[in-house]
């Protein structure tokens, strides 16, 4: 269903300018004065107010709005939901994404026209973002939030998109694939990285001003950070090579997800236990133990330890926000705030990811193809040519392979020392590999081992502890890709051929 007033019915405008009317935080009426009040031409820009199913001021919208917009209805429930919908039925050149808790000063359209000519190499630009606060929560919120924004539009090279008030090319943002509803928030990150990508620029419009109203509420807090977590979550998991992908950087829970696997765990503990007790490889029983307690935790409670850990911080970190939401200095409500939102991430993170493992089944990391999942690998870093990721002492993949013999090759620069000097000892399916089916090369451990009539196979190993100078953890082997079979013979003829390039 669509009004479409007079102005609205001749030729196309240059801008279509959409409202998603969810969480407007009752600023809605503020939001529309704002637009009605534009300097710029009305013939200009149109104005798509996008309707949720569960907004209860039609009525009040309908007569304060008159025949000054288009109404747009759908069953999205989620701003980016609503502005892709208001997306699919603009005509404007230019797509002008706000949000209704948002004013605009009345030059806004006028400043976007100078912009679109003084820049004809932007495909898009965001403005200026003031923060109106009415709490003493909702000061602490603007600052933690302004200070990002800020960083994003000066100084980040790519994370430029801000719904509160961006302004895009609509061919461009239609190539670039658009807002995604399914990713919730992190779809602005997943379009800017795509606009990036592909090489068009997004400016930064200072002079534009929005005002956008803060609500100052922890509950509100905790929603919009598991919205974003969400879809950052479900984004991963899609595994895509879209372009852009590669610009969106992989947190540390979702690399780590393997600590969840406590099959993979028990074979690591047992890479440890049959080392200590063979005597090898431990100098320290400190470090012995710590080890042992770290995989044992693992291998009974897979990530439940590592979800109550975190669940505790968050909580403890909301209880301290709340009390000093009615005694504390700004500074100590803002300092706390940042800590609340950084262990509500971690916290949402690790449980979207149990989820979705629950769901769907682990998702394999990026150290080859046959590899189903890993646990106790640190996270993806560069030196000395080589793209790799050191494993902890103790680590353990499930590789897939043919029933039967396999050949497996772990690539691994001798960035600590010689392989063959390094004394690491290899288990398959918690039985030692023979010493005389492990060859040592100078940057590789090629296994002549014997898969089960599966073809799955969990592959661990056991080295002595490294520890790098000002580095606190706990390093094994640096490992580039593991590949298994005929991938074999496809590095070992070509050089490379794994999903780790290496760098010249």
């Amino acid at each position: 269903m669509q009004d479409v007033p007079a102005p609205y019915g001749g030729e196309s405008p240059l801008f279509s300018v959409i409202i998603p009317l969810e969480y407007h935080r009752g600023q809605w009426e503020l939001s529309w004065l704002g637009w009605t009040s534009q300097t710029a031409d009305k013939s200009l820009f149109e104005i798509i107010l996008v309707v949720p199913p569960d907004f209860t001021a039609l009525d009040e919208l309908k007569a304060l709005a008159g025949g000054k917009a288009c109404f747009e209805f759908t069953d999205s429930e989620h701003d980016i939901g609503l502005c892709a919908f208001g997306a699919t039925k603009a005509r404007g050149s230019y797509l002008f994404f706000t949000e209704s808790h948002c004013r605009p000063e009345p030059d806004v359209i006028e400043l976007c026209i100078r912009a679109i000519d003084a820049h004809p190499d932007w495909a898009g630009f965001s403005c200026r973002s003031i923060p109106i606060c009415h709490n003493r929560l909702s000061v602490a919120e603007a600052a933690m939030y302004q200070a990002d924004i800020e960083f994003g539009m000066k100084q980040h090279p790519w994370r430029k998109v801000l719904d509160q008030c961006f302004v895009t090319r609509r061919d461009v943002y239609r190539e670039c694939g658009g807002l995604r509803e399914e990713l919730g928030h992190f779809a602005e990150w997943v379009l800017a990285a795509a606009y990036h990508a592909r090489g068009y620029a997004i400016g930064y419009l200072e002079e534009a001003r929005f005002h956008h109203y803060y609500i100052g509420e922890i509950g509100e807090l905790k929603t919009f950070t598991l919205d974003f977590v969400q879809g950052e979550i479900r984004y991963l998991s899609e595994a895509r090579n879209d372009p852009g992908s590669e610009l969106l950087e992989v947190p540390i829970e979702w690399t780590s997800q393997g600590e969840a696997d406590a099959a993979l765990a028990r074979n690591a503990l047992n890479a440890l236990v049959r080392d200590s007790l063979g005597g090898r490889g431990w100098k320290r029983p400190d470090e012995k133990l710590r080890a042992f307690w770290r995989w044992a935790a693992s291998a009974l409670f897979g990530d439940l330890g590592a979800r109550t850990a975190a669940r505790l911080v968050a909580a403890h970190a909301r209880a301290v926000l709340t009390a000093l939401k009615r005694v504390g200095s700004s500074e100590a409500i803002g300092r706390w705030m940042k800590r609340y939102i950084a262990a509500l991430i971690r916290v949402q993170r690790l449980d979207c990811i149990h989820r979705m493992r629950r769901q769907a089944g682990p998702v394999a990391g990026p150290v080859g193809q046959h590899v189903l999942a890993q646990i106790g690998f640190h996270a993806e870093e560069f030196s000395a040519g080589h793209t790799f990721r050191w494993s902890e002492p103790q680590a353990a993949v499930r590789i897939k392979g043919e029933p039967g013999h396999n050949t497996v090759r772990l690539r691994s620069p001798a960035l600590r020392a010689p392989l063959d000097r390094i004394g690491t000892h290899f288990y398959l399916d918690g039985a030692p590999v023979d010493p005389e089916a492990v060859v040592t090369g100078s940057d590789s451990y090629t296994l002549s081992v014997d898969f089960p009539p599966t073809g799955i196979a969990t592959l661990a190993w056991s080295c002595p502890v490294l520890r790098g100078v000002g580095d606190s953890r706990r390093l094994g082997l640096s490992i580039v890709a593991i590949d298994v079979g005929q991938d074999v013979l496809e590095v070992e003829s070509s050089g490379s051929a794994s999903p780790f390039a290496e760098k010249e």
